[in-house]
């Protein structure tokens, strides 16, 4: 889900806006206005306070273009880009895949530090033609000098820097593994951010650092946070992907005689209640198909006493159906769209091995990394047919199939 006020698109790519822009631009409009007055002083209040909206303004549209650098530079691989958002602390360009090679993400990632310095390249050169004092010479000099700023900070080696996709760029490279290049990074942006957050509370407290101390610590819990969510996102991906349907699995099914009717059908659930339980089709040695409770609710009950299972068993191939050698991302990926919501796992004869419903994934999930939530919310989670809150497994098992 896409956060911020949708303003407009370019070069195609939707542009948003997030409420706390808003809150930054307000602060650096008034830190310029500071700047310019303590630079300029023959300057006037209106031009002071012109200006510095001004500067505000364009250092955004600087944040723009080097989004703009990652989002083209991933566009050209083929990586549908779905927004480029602005807000506190800077740009982010929501990039629907990471690119596959460690090539194309090494691109991707320089994409934006190279725009920056760029542009304060030609801001620099470009501020030696207007005269001296003017307005145009001091924004071009003070936003050629904040695009340099804004080139070096981004290419610290950590994540979520620009540096830090460089890093896993380059360890990818190296090790060959791109899930140990992120946690490496991770790693990376954690330690960088522990010491910016050190320093930031420590220039608050016992030095003159004054505000820039509590932006400096800000940053640095920024980045700690995102550092951590890259390294514990990595980590699902990576045990999505290693889990074997098979180990997933559960047993919650029957397999039912094609022969029974439609009624003693309905009276068995009755008597079973057996909540999450898939009833599956046999008949002379061979397997017919799935029968679940919609279609029994489909079917007219005069007819109940007449038709059998076998007649209106679904064929498995039109269920959402997995081989055991499936892993759990393939599962959570057809866990999206199966009606009722659980998938069928088959043997390589195209027996049924079990099910796998959402339970069931997080269930395997807590095994594999350590955690164990209690039957009760299981059972929730099966009611609900949903994972729990905050635990985005369908774009984690879509990402991670797309690569």
């Amino acid at each position: 889900m896409q956060s911020g006020w949708r303003i407009g698109s370019i070069l195609g790519i939707p542009l948003r806006i997030d409420p706390s822009w808003f809150v930054i631009v307000a602060l650096v409009t008034f830190s310029y206005s500071e700047t310019f007055r303590s630079q300029q002083p023959t300057w006037s209040p209106g031009l002071l306070w012109g200006a510095a909206l001004v500067m505000a303004l364009l250092l955004f549209a600087s944040v723009l273009a080097h989004e703009l650098g990652h989002s083209l530079i991933a566009r050209a691989q083929g990586i549908r880009v779905s927004s480029i958002t602005l807000f506190l602390f800077g740009g982010v360009a929501a990039i629907e895949r990471e690119s596959r090679t460690p090539g194309g993400a090494f691109w991707v990632a320089i994409a934006g530090p190279l725009v920056s310095f760029a542009l304060a390249l030609l801001l620099l050169i470009s501020q030696l033609w207007w005269p001296a004092g003017s307005p145009a010479q001091v924004l071009s000099l003070n936003l050629g000098r904040l695009n340099f700023i804004l080139a070096v900070f981004n290419l610290i080696p950590g994540l979520p820097l620009d540096g830090g996709q460089v890093l896993k760029a380059i360890a990818w490279k190296v090790t060959g593994d791109r899930y140990r290049a992120v946690h490496w990074a991770a790693n990376s942006g954690r330690i960088l951010s522990a010491i910016a957050m050190a320093i930031g509370l420590f220039s608050w407290f016992l030095g003159p650092g004054g505000f820039s101390g509590v932006w400096l610590a800000l940053l640095g819990w920024f980045g700690w946070r995102n550092a951590t969510a890259y390294d514990r996102t990595t980590t699902l991906q990576q045990a999505i992907l290693a889990i074997g349907a098979s180990e997933a699995m559960s047993r919650r099914y029957r397999v039912l005689e094609g022969s029974l009717t439609l009624r003693q059908f309905a009276e068995l659930l009755i008597t079973e209640e057996q909540e999450g339980f898939a009833y599956f089709v046999a008949s002379d040695g061979r397997y017919r198909g799935r029968i679940s409770l919609a279609t029994l609710r489909q079917t007219e009950r005069s007819q109940w006493d007449r038709l059998t299972l076998t007649d209106l068993a679904e064929p498995f191939d039109r269920l959402p159906a997995l081989p055991e050698t499936a892993n759990l991302a393939q599962a959570i990926a057809a866990l999206q769209t199966a009606q009722p919501s659980y998938v069928t796992v088959l043997t390589p004869s195209g027996a049924v091995a079990g099910i796998i419903d959402h339970a069931d994934v997080i269930q395997a999930l807590g095994k594999k990394l350590g955690f164990q939530l209690p039957p009760a919310e299981l059972q929730q989670i099966r009611g609900r047919a949903a994972y729990p809150d905050g635990l985005p497994l369908e774009m984690l098992a879509q990402s991670v199939l797309n690569n």
